[in-house]
């Protein structure tokens, strides 16, 4: 994190953006929380419920699962594997790459799936009723382009 003597030396608007990340890692972590505290009954965690998201509709590879995610492989390669070894989710053949397994989620996978995401739209809709809907239309244009000005070139 900058020194005081480096926030000094930022332009407005480059303070604006350091301001900005600041509330963005805090949002974060409260969502985590958020997230954790819904999937918990479920038997999940923030993390679990969101690959399991990912594959929801169509089984992937951990590394298709780690960009549509933008985390590391390897972070999304431990959540796979618990994910496997408590029986939500299970490697299959892929039919294009021998050696890169497709995860697919198994029954009791599904199930804990549609038991977090019940949770999740009723705290969604309880807790953007308590926003207003074009700061939420702001927020979510303004983190699209920051994460757009954030990938790597080849990317956008």
């Amino acid at each position: 994190m900058a020194s005081l003597e480096d926030v000094q030396q930022l332009s407005p608007r480059g303070l604006a953006l350091s301001e900005l990340a600041i509330e963005v890692f805090r949002a974060n972590g409260a969502l985590i929380a958020a997230g954790d505290a819904l999937a918990r009954p479920a038997g999940l965690t923030s993390a679990r419920w969101q690959v399991l998201g990912v594959i929801d509709h169509a089984p992937a590879t951990v590394a298709h699962i780690a960009r549509t995610m933008g985390l590391r492989r390897q972070s999304v390669q431990q959540t796979a594997a618990a994910l496997v070894a408590d029986d939500l989710a299970s490697f299959v053949e892929n039919p294009r790459h021998r050696r890169a397994l497709l995860l697919d989620p198994t029954a009791e996978g599904r199930r804990a799936l549609a038991e977090v995401e019940r949770a999740h739209a009723a705290w969604s809709d309880s807790l953007a009723a308590s926003l207003d809907p074009s700061q939420i239309e702001a927020a979510t244009a303004a983190l699209r382009a920051l994460t757009r000005a954030l990938e790597p070139e080849g990317t956008r």
